[in-house]
């Protein structure tokens, strides 16, 4: 692939989470660096994700969208990297076999490093500071020098990816996904959780199957090799136009992850971060929040894949559990109309957090649930398909957000709250909610 330099785009104005970057000296030589670097992902393994999706948008498939709000370069760790994606892999696992669908596997992962705020400014006892916008952007601590953007941070932020991409591929070559060790996934599980007796249950049909095959004499690649792509947040343009690549063909793609989605802040049909998004084959996505309206995600829908390409757009909602029968309909139907294939997928996170008497974010689990199973029920009575979630969590046993079968509690929010942004479903959580949604996506394979 050849390097290309930056095309121009319309300037992403302070409502569009642009970051103003002190040094434009610095920010020049960073882009400048990454531009002489290796891309982090092929323009073929772009494609091939996108074929996967293709096969989401007609209900042949499922995607599961999953990992941090807020990657951290501190925590690029093996451990902590073999924990989320051992989380990921088991979910997928309890959907693809309670639900009898393949199951397409897309981390946040490798580029999750910059975040909007509602708020670009924070003060603590009268004292104003640039918002924390992600390791990629600034860091944590409440100083002005910590705060201030620091384009180097940019070049931090791709060699932390290309060091969690590494990661990832040595634990799928060493055999973390093969079938054989399904039962060895356990020992992330809080002892004594209900989602790990059901996944023990799971696990011994799945070796029984695998065994009756292999006296028959079937096996398959499959069974020991899976893929997991990365996805991040198309947010800081100057990071992902530096890592833009222009293939022989003349197709550019973004080389910091397989798909990159807009949020639900800069999703503007008219600033840039969609120009950015329509401008690479890569395949996309867009949050859309309960201010969206049917001529909103028309226009998005035109935008971002104006040739109807199957596996090219994904339209992820957030509406909240208690919006979603009231405005997705609308949604579906006015996508309907263009006759475009999209991947319509559930992020029940966004719309379901509320703040503690103590400060704390958090997300009610029955709530996360509940917003999965509607929108399902949405798609059904329309004759759509829900084909995909897209979650936040972790492989710990974080406290971040309450109920589960654990029945955690707000009181219990400080045990273990340590997300650098937005609450987070540990693992037993995201294990509870992949068995809670099989039977969902059992009932419309029956239906």
């Amino acid at each position: 692939m050849s390097i290309p330099s930056d095309a121009p785009a319309a300037t992403a104005g302070p409502g569009q989470q642009a970051v103003d970057w002190p040094d434009r000296q610095a920010l020049a030589h960073a882009q400048d660096h990454l531009r002489a670097q290796p891309g982090l992902v092929t323009a073929e393994h772009c494609e091939q994700l996108r074929e996967q999706l293709a096969a989401a948008a007609c209900g042949q498939a499922f995607v599961l969208h999953g990992g941090d709000c807020a990657e951290e370069f501190s925590q690029v760790l093996p451990e902590v990297i073999r924990a989320k994606l051992r989380t990921l892999l088991q979910m997928a696992l309890v959907l693809t076999y309670a639900g009898s669908v393949p199951v397409v596997k897309v981390g946040r992962m490798a580029g999750q490093y910059a975040k909007p705020r509602s708020q670009l400014q924070e003060t603590r006892n009268g004292v104003s500071l640039p918002a924390y916008r992600g390791d990629m952007v600034n860091g944590q601590e409440f100083t002005a020098t910590s705060r201030t953007p620091d384009p180097q941070r940019l070049v931090q932020a791709y060699e932390a990816a290309r060091q969690t991409l590494s990661i990832v591929a040595r634990l799928l070559d060493d055999g973390l996904a093969d079938l054989d060790q399904v039962q060895q996934w356990n020992a992330g599980f809080v002892h004594g959780s209900p989602a790990m007796a059901a996944y023990e249950q799971m696990a011994t049909q799945i070796e029984r199957a695998l065994a009756f095959m292999r006296a028959c004499r079937v096996d398959s690649p499959q069974f020991h090799q899976v893929q997991v792509f990365a996805s991040h947040e198309a947010l800081v343009l100057e990071y992902e136009r530096a890592l833009t690549r222009v293939t022989p063909q003349g197709r550019a793609y973004a080389s910091s992850g397989h798909l990159l989605w807009v949020g639900e802040r800069t999703r503007d049909p008219q600033g840039a971060h969609l120009a950015y998004a329509a401008s690479i084959a890569n395949p996309v996505a867009v949050k859309l929040g309960p201010t969206t309206t049917p001529e909103d995600v028309q226009q998005l829908t035109r935008v971002l894949n104006p040739d109807a390409l199957p596996g090219r757009l994904s339209l992820i909602t957030r509406l909240g559990a208690g919006q979603v029968q009231a405005q997705l309909p609308a949604l579906v139907q006015a996508v309907s109309q263009l006759e475009v294939p999209v991947v319509w997928m559930c992020d029940p996170m966004h719309g379901n957090t509320f703040t503690t008497d103590t400060g704390r974010k958090t997300r009610r689990f029955d709530d996360v649930v509940q917003e999965v199973a509607q929108s399902a029920q949405v798609h059904r009575q329309l004759g759509s398909w829900l084909g995909g979630i897209s979650v936040e969590l972790t492989g710990s046993d974080v406290t971040e957000c309450v109920g589960g079968a654990h029945e955690l509690t707000e009181q219990d929010l400080e045990q273990r709250y340590e997300t650098a942004c937005d609450p987070r479903l540990n693992h037993s959580q995201a294990l509870e909610l992949a068995f809670l949604l099989a039977e969902t996506l059992h009932q419309d394979r029956r239906g």
